[in-house]
């Protein structure tokens, strides 16, 4: 009984950490500003350097652009994915690359793995607060993950999408406006 209540306690706690940092994103996040999305990542990975140490995860990426947008909220956005890669692995190595492409008036983010995939009719619900696909049993966690990205990507003026197959890993796809052009005439 103790140690079931133990147990409890803890995922509380997680629980109420993980629904501050969903509340945060609007209410506490910063001004954007010119960010270097590469260096954002960089923090991102140490972040999680004991996680990709422990699972031997391949991680590799492209030169990434400065894009206007909030470097915290950023880094939390590429960990809650790498995290994500690593934590649905299969049973190979988890491989993560990361990349973006200008398209128009915006960059194109991707991240994808090796991972154990997403069935098709689980592309929107994943992004949805509490949405766990799979039970604590097998991959721990809140579900709240992925809503905080989609957040996140929300108030940058973007979106969030998956492509996927189950057994054939994941790319998760995001946008950022490109605001640049705005920085340079304001600032010359």
């Amino acid at each position: 009984l103790i140690s079931y209540a133990v147990d409890s306690i803890g995922r509380m706690s997680v629980l109420i950490k993980d629904l501050l940092e969903y509340s945060k994103v609007e209410t506490k996040g910063k001004a954007l500003a010119p960010i270097n999305f590469s260096v954002a990542l960089e923090q991102a990975v140490f972040n999680l350097h004991v996680a990709i140490e422990l699972s031997g995860a391949k991680l590799t990426y492209d030169l990434l652009p400065t894009v206007m947008a909030d470097a915290t909220q950023i880094s939390s956005l590429f960990q809650n994915l790498i995290g994500n890669s690593i934590k649905y692995r299969g049973k190979e190595r988890p491989e993560i690359h990361i990349s973006a492409d200008k398209k128009g008036d915006e960059w194109l983010f991707s991240v994808r793995d090796n991972g154990i995939g997403i069935d098709s009719q689980y592309f929107e619900k994943i992004f949805d607060v509490f949405r766990r696909l799979h039970t604590r049993e097998k991959y721990d966690g809140t579900g709240i993950g992925l809503a905080i990205c989609k957040k996140i990507v929300e108030r940058h003026g973007g979106k969030i999408w998956v492509e996927s197959e189950p057994d054939k890993g994941s790319t998760f796809y995001f946008t950022i406006p490109d605001r640049q052009g705005n920085i340079l005439t304001e600032q010359g």
